[in-house]
């Protein structure tokens, strides 16, 4: 198997499973045209999020990482008249265009933006002890997903979902001696998703058009 046949695949599945989403290709493309990276989740990775929120009965999302809010209209969609999706962007022009994507979309009324250092983010919210979030997201710069982790177990309650994303790496995370400082966060993340008694977690390796990765799954137990 190579990525062409990845994408072949990847574009198979959407095609049969996720309908034509003008609103959702408009995202990605105003995205590209503002010069957004293009890291964003697969079609077919938003719809998986959009399914574990489902499942969830997710009334509050945070997402950790924004972009230009393609995962983040996935995750909305999921989310009942009265729920509340905060999202935390670094870059705010990055955040501009997810605004409009997200106004686009007609999230707007329950998806926001919150532009700033994620972690400052987080501690403020820890600090003003808002109300704990249902699912949390992750998926902005790997080597402080310990950090992140640890800031989300606090605003989080018995049966929150944290989803880690780019878990893999391209299989560099099976590189021990990896002095890649993504790559070394990553393998703190996973110590600290392992032996933390409040958290029953899993990982999982895909291929797709993102190449090769992954990402981790955890469920808050205590």
């Amino acid at each position: 198997m190579d990525q062409v046949q990845w994408n072949v695949i990847d574009e198979y599945l959407a095609r049969s499973l996720l309908p034509a989403d003008a609103t959702l290709d408009a995202a990605l493309r105003a995205s590209a045209e503002a010069g957004l990276p293009n890291i964003n989740v697969a079609p077919n990775q938003g719809k998986l999020l959009h399914l574990l929120a489902k499942l969830r009965g997710a009334r509050r999302i945070l997402e950790v990482g924004t972009l230009g809010g393609y995962s983040t209209i996935w995750l909305a969609r999921a989310l009942p008249t009265n729920g509340q999706l905060i999202s935390l962007e670094a870059n705010k022009e990055y955040a501009q265009v997810a605004r409009a994507n997200l106004d686009r979309a007609g999230v707007s009324g329950v998806a926001s933006i919150m532009v700033g250092a994620a972690a400052h983010t987080l501690e403020k919210f820890v600090a003003d002890n808002v109300e704990p979030f249902d699912m949390i997201f992750l998926d902005v710069d790997k080597k402080s997903y310990p950090e992140y982790l640890r800031l989300s177990l606090q605003l989080s309650r018995v049966g929150t979902l944290i989803v880690g994303d780019n878990v893999i790496r391209r299989g560099r995370i099976a590189d021990l001696a990896s002095t890649d400082p993504d790559v070394a966060g990553l393998h703190e993340f996973f110590r600290l998703l392992g032996t933390n008694p409040r958290l029953d977690s899993t990982a999982v390796q895909t291929v797709g058009t993102k190449g090769w990765d992954g990402f981790s799954m955890s469920i808050v137990t205590s």
